[in-house]
Order: structure tokens, then C-alpha cells, then sequence
């Protein structure tokens, strides 16, 4: 449907101006573009410029890089359930994260979590990659269970042993995954490698397509399925591993946005990209203002607590429904 991106985009654009005026101090649509555009340095200017744009920038990247992977994902593994968090990359970037609070390195430098994140995203991505590479796209989906599993364990061992209560607290509330206090550093830190990533990602389209028949199939019409695989391992890593080292473990978006979009595109894997990618965005984005409007007991909601209210119903939902489609 040529209208859906337009729509999608137009959606995003909304959802993006509604995110810079909510908030503790609400602001008007005049201070907010009066400190866009003319560049004032009033308060309502520095609030906007230094806490809600970068906050919405990375809102942004996080859910566009969340959804596009798991539209890749569920069509390279030809599996409606794959996301992300399958290939263990999400665990690795929590457990990176988890140690650099664990072992005190976030109390002395600030950046400390999303740099450790990003070293475990990689460093699971590249284990999964190394123990299939000699198999298939079972074998890579094993591998994968395995890294997220490991990691996970060496997270609740952290938990478990936590040398304080505000150690483990810090933890429990970086893993339930949030977009608050962020800044310009780390969307610096994380845009390039979430841009790399997505660019891989993109490279895959043709291939997806051809792999929906089968692999053998595909390597018949002259698709290369091993580096189409490595492609999809490299993007996710490199995206969803900056994603997640910035922002903490946020689920059900890469699981979510192809399932919107994949009938309104003709169910072909390769258009699914582009506008997964989008609603994944404009998810994240609405959920961050969820969060800043919906109060429980006096508490915010975290992020990723946030998007789980919808995304574990919507995950109960198509499991009966592919259950009613294989029977």
C-alpha cells in the first residue's frame, strides 16, 4: 500500500511533537518551536533542547532498530516468534551493563553501563555466530538460546549476590528498561553502530523474499544464504546491542511491529522492513509518553514494564493464533 509509509511517517511526525511538549513541566507548541526554531535559552528551551529531544531522538532509533530486526529475524528464521532477544543479544548488552553497575564502574563514569552493554551485545552476537557456524538456521537459533541463557543466569547471579541493596536496586531498575535522565552522549554513543546496524539490516530484503521458499530454493535463484545470515546477525548485533546498552531491555517492539505491518505490505518479508521499522519507532515513542502521563500508586512506569502491559497479550494472541493456523 503506497499510502502506509506516508501515514506511518506522518503518525511518527505527531507522535514525535506530542513527546517534546509532555512531561513534568508541560510545554506549549509555541515554546516548543520557538525553541527549535529560534534557538532561544529560555528554561523551556534548555528542557527541550537538553532533556525531551534527545530523549526522543534515542526513543526513536531504539524502537525503528527494534522493530526492523525482528521483521529480519522472523523472515530470515521463517518464524513469526523470533525477535531480537533470541539471538541473545539483548542478554549479553544487560549482562555488560549489569557488571559495569555490579563492580562500581557506573558510579565513576557515567557512560560506563552503555559502554559494557555494547561489549556484551557484541560479544554474545559473535559467540551465537561462532558455535553455528558451521550449521543451519536451527543451528543458529540454538546458539542463540544458549548465549541469552548464559547471559541471563550471569545477570541473576549478579542479582543474587548484589554487594548492597542500592547496587541491586540500580540494576532492577536499569534491566526494566527506561529513556529517563538520557542525553546527548548517549545518543552519540549509540547512532552509529544502531546506523550500521540498520544498514545491514536493510541489505537483506532481496534475500528474505527469495528465502520465504525455502533455502534451498533460494540458494537456486542465486541468494547467498550464509552471508545473508551473517548480515542479520552482524545488523542485530550492532543495533540491537547499542539499543539495548542505552536504553535497557525493552521487549515485544521487534516481536510486535512486523506482525502490524506484514498484511497491509502483502506479507512479503522484504517489505516488511521499512515500515516495521517505523511502527517500531512510533511504538517506543508513544509508550515514553505513556510513561510520562499514566502515574501508579505516585510511581512512573518503567519503559520496558510500560510496553510489556500490551506487548505480553498481543505475544499470548499470536501464539493461539498460529496454534488455530498449523492445527
Amino acid at each position: 500500500m503506497r499510502w502506509f509509509v506516508p501515514l506511518l511517517l506522518v503518525l511518527l511526525l505527531a507522535a514525535g511533537f506530542v513527546s517534546l511538549l509532555a512531561g513534568t513541566v508541560w510545554l506549549t507548541p509555541e515554546q516548543a518551536l520557538g525553541g527549535l526554531l529560534a534557538g532561544r535559552t529560555d528554561l523551556a528551551s534548555l528542557i527541550l533542547i537538553e532533556i525531551r529531544l534527545p530523549r526522543l531522538i534515542l526513543g526513536l532509533m531504539v524502537g525503528a532498530i527494534l522493530g526492523l530486526s525482528g521483521a529480519v529475524l522472523q523472515g530470515l528464521l521463517r518464524n513469526p516468534l523470533a525477535e531480537p532477544g533470541l539471538l541473545g543479544v539483548s542478554a549479553g548488552a544487560s549482562l555488560g551493563a549489569v557488571i559495569a553497575i555490579y563492580f562500581g564502574f557506573a558510579a565513576s563514569f557515567a557512560m560506563a553501563p552503555p559502554l559494557f552493554g555494547l561489549v556484551g551485545g557484541f560479544v554474545t552476537a559473535g559467540t551465537a555466530l561462532a558455535l553455528s557456524r558451521r550449521g543451519g538456521t536451527l543451528s543458529l537459533i540454538l546458539a542463540g538460546a544458549a548465549v541469552s541463557s548464559i547471559a541471563a543466569a550471569g545477570v541473576s547471579v549478579a542479582l543474587n549476590v548484589a554487594p548492597n541493596p542500592y547496587a541491586a536496586y540500580e540494576i532492577m531498575v536499569w534491566l526494566m528498561g527506561s529513556l529517563v535522565d538520557r542525553s546527548w552522549d548517549h545518543v552519540w554513543l549509540a547512532a552509529p553502530f544502531i546506523l550500521v546496524g540498520a544498514m545491514l539490516l536493510l541489505l537483506t530484503g532481496r534475500a528474505l523474499d527469495a528465502l520465504a521458499l525455502g533455502e534451498a530454493q533460494a540458494e537456486s535463484l542465486g541468494i547467498h544464504v550464509a552471508r545473508t545470515r551473517l548480515l542479520a546477525l552482524l545488523g542485530t548485533a550492532m543495533g540491537v546491542g547499542a539499543a539495548t546498552s542505552v536504553a535497557g531491555a525493552i521487549s515485544f517492539v521487534g516481536l510486535i511491529a512486523p506482525h502490524i505491518v506484514r498484511p497491509l505490505v502483502g506479507h512479503r518479508p522484504g517489505q516488511t522492513l521499512v515500515p516495521a521499522a517505523l511502527v517500531g519507532a512510533l511504538l517506543v515513542t508513544l509508550a515514553d509518553v505513556g510513561t510520562r502521563l499514566l502515574v501508579v500508586d505516585g510511581k512512573i512506569l518503567a519503559l520496558g514494564v510500560f510496553i510489556s502491559l500490551f506487548g505480553a497479550p498481543f505475544f499470548l494472541w499470536l501464539v493461539l493464533h498460529v496454534q488455530r493456523r498449523t492445527a
